[in-house]
């Protein structure tokens, strides 16, 4: 994680006592899923992603699009909700993005998106949760 102080702060035993292992190993270890896997990668309701760790709004369903990378993919965040960090692990450089209020690791974004803003915010699905828009 990075040394920034974030709003939530856990321990690392809290965080294990909240999250489930997979959650655990993306959120605070900067781990990923396997492609297409992902309960989110597929899902096409109307609402708001969130956190998986504190709550905090990321991204809202009518950003999200199908990329076919096989992780839920957005073309924009909700504006403040997302901190981006410079990445050159494995050999690439990319660009992490996390939750700016708790530090947890969403994914990547890429400048490889089909929509007007030319984003792709490659997301793992267990970083996130989903509040269904009521109508």
């Amino acid at each position: 994680m990075s040394n920034k102080e974030y709003l939530i702060k856990k321990t690392e035993t809290e965080w294990k006592e909240q999250l489930s292992p997979e959650e655990f190993h993306i959120l605070r270890k900067k781990g990923t899923e396997r492609p297409f896997t992902g309960k989110f990668n597929d899902h096409h309701e109307n609402g708001i992603y969130t956190c998986k760790g504190c709550g905090q709004a990321l991204y809202d369903s009518s950003s999200k699009f199908d990329s076919g990378c096989g992780w839920p993919s957005y073309d924009t965040a909700i504006p403040g909700a997302i901190e981006f960090i410079k990445d050159n692990s494995h050999g690439m450089i990319r660009t992490e993005i996390v939750c700016s209020q708790c530090g947890g690791h969403q994914g990547h974004v890429f400048n490889d998106g089909p929509t007007p803003t030319g984003e792709r915010y490659c997301v793992n699905a267990a970083s996130i949760d989903f509040t269904k828009e009521e109508n």
